[in-house]
């Protein structure tokens, strides 16, 4: 059954609902990342979407808080015009997953802590999350941290609640950091490196003093690329000066090209097109090629693959396997160091095989605290990133 609460008092509501009669509740806005995770049938879908605007947004102070069912191309188009953006560079699904492109909320995209190359230089959604209201698996409202960043002593809620895909809380209200946007940007092109070379500079140049914002390596075309953001004559001395310091055959995209390949890359659109399933590998990145290379000596069924964040961030698309070659992933991944998230497969294997890395026993008896001390009945999203809650 669906539920469409019209604002917060509502979702109280639903919630405290769900609760009395030991009901999950799968909560969504849109729901363009109702595919991430574990397969689950829940009871009933709690639909965010009628929560939706931006309640303060101060471009001088670079802070902006909207309700959870706000799309986030409304935020995106409000930011562009004052010049600033989210810096984190949350990913679209639709590539991936289908569905419409543009069509994320940004509850959803704090839910999953979306984030794309910038990640390296700028951090993650849960980074520049502020603030937030929510509403508990114990039908409680929660309002947690303000307007600005500052240190605190006790529990960084933030960095629960984003990442834990509504198995918390159902957020309701976000308050965001933004930033402003570069003057410019540019990416340098080095071909011809081939995979442990080119992934091998990218280390360099992310060691080195020109601040490079992104970097990543496409084996398809034997591409390594380096974007640079900032002012226009610092964006053209740093690109130079690292040309120079890798010493490697170079051509340049400028503003409008590099924002689109970055936008590509973002989105995973070089293993999304065709049949198969999709990991997401994050390790160290001197091992992302070690890790690549295991699986071909082992024979797996790699269709593509490409590497983001200087190797550190590995996306893989595979021929389909009951399994989604769960055991040969994961063996090298825990070898390495790391872990592995299924992020495209069918119900059947979604509902077979451990979509999340397995944890410890220390960081799961953790893990299990955190979730009770939320919703002990399991309320939300049960099932949706571990079998057993």
């Amino acid at each position: 059954m669906l539920v469409s609460p019209r604002d917060e008092s509502d979702v109280l509501d639903a919630v405290r609902d769900a609760l009395a009669d030991e009901s999950p509740l799968a909560i969504r806005g849109h729901g363009s990342k109702a595919a991430l995770g574990r397969a689950a049938t829940p009871a009933h879908i709690l639909s965010l979407a009628a929560l939706s605007g931006v309640t303060l947004y101060e471009p001088e102070e670079l802070v902006l808080t909207a309700r959870a069912g706000t799309p986030l191309r409304e935020i995106v188009a409000l930011l562009d015009a004052h010049r600033q953006q989210l810096a984190f560079e949350p990913m679209d699904h639709a590539a991936l997953l289908g569905g419409v492109r543009d069509d994320a909320t940004i509850g959803g995209v704090i839910a999953v802590n979306a984030s794309g190359p910038r990640r390296v230089k700028a951090g993650a959604a849960r980074d520049h999350l502020l603030g937030f209201r929510c509403v508990t698996g114990r039908g409680e409202m929660v309002k947690s941290g303000g307007r600005v960043m500052k240190n605190v002593t006790g529990y960084d809620l933030s960095k629960l609640v984003a990442g834990s895909y509504g198995t918390l809380a159902a957020l309701t209200e976000a308050t965001l950091k933004v930033l402003p946007k570069a003057e410019t940007e540019e990416t340098l092109l080095l071909s011809g490196l081939g995979e442990e070379k080119g992934l091998a500079a990218l280390r360099k140049a992310s060691g080195s003093p020109f601040e490079v914002s992104s970097l990543a390596f496409d084996p398809r075309d034997d591409i390594a690329a380096l974007r640079l953001e900032g002012p226009q004559i610092s964006v053209v001395k740093r690109r130079d000066d690292l040309a120079a310091l890798l010493g490697a055959a170079t051509q340049t995209l400028d503003a409008e090209s590099s924002r689109a390949f970055w936008m590509r890359l973002r989105d995973a659109e070089p293993v999304a097109a065709g049949e198969g399933v999709v990991w997401r590998v994050s390790l160290a990145p001197t091992n992302g090629f070690a890790f690549v290379e295991s699986l071909r000596r082992e024979a797996a069924p790699l269709l593509a693959h490409v590497y983001d964040w200087a190797g550190g961030l590995v996306w893989l698309r595979l021929e389909a396997a009951a399994d989604a070659h769960a055991g040969v992933i994961r063996r090298h991944v825990d070898r390495l160091g790391g872990h592995a998230t299924l992020i495209r497969a069918d119900e059947a294997t979604r509902a077979a095989v451990e979509v999340f890395h397995p944890q410890p026993a220390a960081l799961a008896a953790l893990t299990r605290r955190v979730k009770e001390a939320f919703d002990p009945r399991h309320i939300l999203e049960r099932g949706r990133m571990r079998a057993e809650f």
